[in-house]
């Protein structure tokens, strides 16, 4: 017989069937049941509490700051931005790289932040390979201009920036604005972009938004891409944008802690 089953003869002549692999007190061609698979709880994360006049073993990393992967007309545009920033006209909002860190009253903060929720912005690790930006508000709380810089992860045609990061950019910066225009949590309704010219893999570009009208819970805001010379509109957008009311909206931007 094939399969796991073997003859063995008696002294009558009789065959016997046998098997291989019996388990004892069990009889014979009945399945043994195999039991239910437990899962096994998970180890807590480790954590931390910290409060607002504590802190944490592990602070949030500001990485709008130069670095490594920053070209030399990278932080020539950002020391030229952060100049403005001394009379008071502008500010540098820090980014980091979890959205939580940017709210300095919550209790519980992870040491490590691991492989948990990120900033979609801030989900590359390699320094200079996928967005590298710092953004500035205006006094008036009614523009932002994010200057950025373009890494090869972003790749959509051969050469040039995806269409989809441009967007992402525009969005953050009109977002911005729009949270410190609300003092409140908003959220993107409509985002219309013209694509004017494709944006060069490394290129420097300034994407620069400004609050257009603001009825109510309603947003309209307008951003434009372009170089740092201002000689080459990459796009131009419009942006809807809702306030969002509810008790556990995130400050605005003009709240959040500085470096």
């Amino acid at each position: 017989m094939g399969g796991g089953r073997g003859r063995r003869s008696n002294p009558a002549g009789d065959s016997i069937p046998q098997l291989c692999h019996r388990t004892p007190g069990v009889p014979i061609d009945v399945p043994v049941p195999t039991p239910p698979h437990v899962p096994q709880p998970r180890p807590p994360r480790p954590h931390c509490c910290v409060s607002l006049q504590a802190s944490c073993s592990v602070s949030p990393q500001d990485l709008a700051v130069p670095n490594a992967g920053w070209s030399a007309a990278m932080c020539e545009q950002y020391q030229r931005l952060l100049r403005c920033t001394t009379n008071g006209s502008w500010r540098r909002i820090p980014s980091y790289r979890r959205g939580l860190d940017h709210l300095p009253e919550v209790l519980q903060m992870t040491v490590d932040p691991g492989p948990g929720p990120r900033l979609f912005l801030r989900n590359v690790d390699a320094e200079g390979a996928g967005f590298e930006y710092a953004i500035f508000l205006h006094a008036s709380g009614r523009r932002t201009r994010c200057l950025c810089q373009v890494g090869p992860y972003l790749e959509g045609h051969q050469g040039f920036a995806h269409g989809g990061a441009i967007a992402t950019l525009v969005d953050t910066t009109v977002g911005t604005c729009a949270l410190a225009a609300a003092k409140m949590s908003a959220m993107t309704a409509k985002l219309s972009i013209s694509y004017l010219a494709p944006v060069p893999l490394g290129a420097v570009v300034v994407a620069d938004s400004r609050v257009e009208q603001h009825e109510g819970r309603k947003i309209f805001l307008s951003c434009q891409v372009c170089d740092t010379q201002r000689d080459t509109l990459y796009a131009e957008a419009t942006a809807l944008f809702i306030q969002v009311e509810d008790n556990n909206s995130p400050p605005s931007p003009a709240a959040c802690p500085q470096r």
